[in-house]
C-alpha cells in the first residue's frame, strides 16, 4: 500500500522545515558560544551544514515563522560567499536569530494584562 500525494508532500516539509531548524541553530551555537570566531572556520561551519541541508530538496513554506527562518538561513550562506567583517556577520546573524526566536515566543506566550483583578472576588 503505497503513501498518498498528501502524505508525502507533508513528510518533504517536514523533512525540510527540520533540516532548515538543524541548519540554523547548528550556526547560531556556534557564533554565539565560538571563542575564537574566523571567517575561514564560519565558511568551513556553512559547508558542513549544507551537506545536510543540500539533500533535503527545498519545499515552498507558507506560515509566516518557517518563511523568516528560511531567509535567514539565505542569509547566512550569502554571508559565507560575501567578504564582510565576521563580528559584523555575528552581530547581524545573532540579532536575526534573536528576533525569529521573539516572534515565535511573542505567539506561545501571552501575558495576562490585569492579572490582579482576576482574583479580585476570591476574598
Amino acid at each position: 500500500m503505497a503513501a498518498s500525494k498528501k502524505a508525502i508532500e507533508n513528510s518533504n516539509r517536514l523533512r525540510y522545515v527540520r533540516a532548515l531548524e538543524r541548519f540554523c541553530k547548528s550556526l547560531v551555537s556556534y557564533l554565539s558560544n565560538s571563542d575564537e570566531l574566523t571567517k575561514e572556520r564560519y565558511d568551513k561551519k556553512i559547508e558542513n551544514a549544507l551537506r545536510v541541508y543540500s539533500r533535503v530538496e527545498e519545499v515552498s513554506l507558507y506560515k509566516g515563522e518557517l518563511q523568516d527562518m528560511q531567509k535567514l538561513v539565505k542569509k547566512m550562506i550569502a554571508y559565507a560567499k560575501s567578504d564582510e567583517d565576521v563580528q559584523n556577520i555575528k552581530e547581524d546573524l545573532l540579532y536575526s536569530a534573536n528576533q525569529l526566536d521573539k516572534n515565535k515566543n511573542a505567539r506561545r506566550y501571552k501575558k495576562d494584562k490585569h492579572s490582579k483583578s482576576k482574583y479580585e472576588d476570591w476574598d
